[in-house]
Parts: C-alpha cells; structure tokens; sequence
C-alpha cells in the first residue's frame, strides 16, 4: 500500500520529540496496597479489614486526583512511593498513569521517609514531598503552597501538622537524614520532635495549616461530617472533594450498620437522609 511506502520514506527524517520538563516539586503519597487484614488496620474497629481496604483504596484515588490537580496549577508530579514488594500492579490497575511509582518498603518508618524523598530528588525534581495516605480531603491548595514555598531561593522545609500530633506532609529540598533520627513515629510528638530536628541543623521550616488523619474512630466521623454533613474540617479552607471516599461511605451507610458502629446514628442518619434526597442515591 502507498501509505506503508510513505512511512518508511519519511521515517528517518522524523524529529524525536522534545523531552517533557521535569516539574519543580515531586509529591510522594506513602502508599500501601489494599490487602484485607493489611491496609488502614487502625480503623478497624469500627471498620471490617475487609471494607478497611476498600477505605484504603478509595483515598489513594481521591488523593491521585488531588495530586493531578495540584499539578494543573503548580509545577508538581505525582508518585506513590509504595508497599509491599511486589505490589506494583495494584497501583497501575487503580490510579492515573501520569502518577510515577517508586517502591520504598523498609523496616523503619522513617527510612522509608529518607528513602522516599531521595528518589524524588534523583528523579530531578528541586523539592521533595512526603505525603501521607490518610487525608483524601487535604485541601489542594496546601499542596499548591508547598510546592512554591519550596520553588523559593535556598534551603528550607515544609511541615503540615496533623491535628493528632504528628504530620501530613514534609518537603525538603535536600535529603536531610537528620530530620528523621529519633523520632517517636505514630506518637502525638512526631511534628514537635521533627522540628526540633529542623532547628538543630539549622533549616528554615514553613509550617502550614493544620489538617486531619483518617486512622481512628473520630476522625472517620469527622470525615462523613466533611463529605455528607457539611461540616468542613477548617471553614478558611476548602477541601478537595473525595468522591470515590463519599461514594464508598454512602454506600456502607445505606447497605450496612456503619452508622451504629461509629456510635453516631442520629447524627449520621440525617446527613445520610439529606444526601439521598440531594443526590438520588
């Protein structure tokens, strides 16, 4: 056929294309495949392992669109620096292809940290990002921040503090090692001893607004009153919308006893009847 001829005729004169620039600020999500019995045990109770997974799945989604998003309005690139070995395909089956992978699974939390952000800058990114995996409403615009913050001239770090102690979030813009000796990991101490550890080396932190892990009870309540009861985590923020968590908590609502298991019946029924009469679910 002419059209084959044609190809192979223009072939060598064609012009690879140019290389995609590498973003400013490379976000990593500390991920963890969905394994029943593995994943976000520490919502179990009230949760099963088995819809605890599904939770875990749910916020990885949410939180890839919330990365994707932060990128369309700031120089950032999503991965998940995930575990276990081995689990890579769960991650390629469930999220954006334009979220990179880098598997980090070591013994020690904070290694797994340091390693993480070391990828990240040998990726070529300037600023390095820690995200956790609990926070599928984390405001984009505090991802946003992050990454200009540290698109700023010298070095310096970016601290998110969870409102149970520890962080959200942690950017460097040099692999610091220091920054994650003797920490007192899942403690309430962890972002006061990480910024200790900021000042004994000297490093500027940027500290930014306050926001919620999902790995206890309260916080699960507190993340239905955010998606079905209209009650924002922090009135001054605006959170990213969850919609595979909200979809995945109308759903256990309406076809399980969730709302007894999170000892908030009254409460959580009527936010469930509000949502049903808004959405037709």
């Amino acid at each position: 056929m002419h059209g084959s001829t044609q190809f192979a005729a223009n072939e060598d004169r064609r012009v690879s294309p140019a290389r995609a620039p590498v973003a400013a600020c490379g976000i990593a999500v500390m991920a963890k495949a969905s394994t029943d019995g593995r994943a976000k045990t520490r919502l179990v109770p009230p949760l099963s392992y088995r819809e605890a997974a599904a939770f875990n799945t749910a916020f990885l989604k949410d939180i890839a669109e919330n990365l994707c998003s932060a990128g369309r309005q700031a120089s950032i690139a999503g991965y998940m620096a995930f575990g276990p070995p081995g689990s890579e395909q769960f991650f390629r089956d469930h999220l954006p292809s334009d979220i990179g992978l880098i598997e980090v699974w070591l013994p020690a939390f904070g290694d797994c940290l340091h390693r993480a952000v070391r990828e990240v800058l040998a990726r070529g990114h300037g600023g390095a990002v820690v995200l956790n995996s609990d926070s599928p409403t984390l405001p984009t615009s505090l991802l946003v921040e992050t990454a200009n913050v540290l698109a700023q001239p010298g070095d310096r770090a970016v601290l998110g503090p969870a409102s149970d102690g520890g962080y959200y979030l942690l950017g460097l813009k040099q692999a610091h090692p220091h920054i994650f000796d003797d920490i007192a990991w899942s403690t309430s101490r962890v972002a006061e001893e990480t910024l200790a550890r900021a000042r004994e080396i000297g490093l500027d932190v940027h500290v930014l607004a306050p926001w919620y892990d999902v790995d206890d009870t309260s916080a699960l309540r507190a993340l239905h009153a955010e998606l079905n009861g209209g009650h924002p985590f922090d009135d001054a923020l605006s959170p990213h919308w969850a919609s595979h968590t909200a979809e995945l908590m109308r759903s256990l609502l309406r076809t399980t006893d969730l709302a007894q298991r999170l000892g908030a019946v009254p409460a959580l029924e009527g936010a469930r009847t509000v949502t049903e009469a808004t959405t037709g679910i």
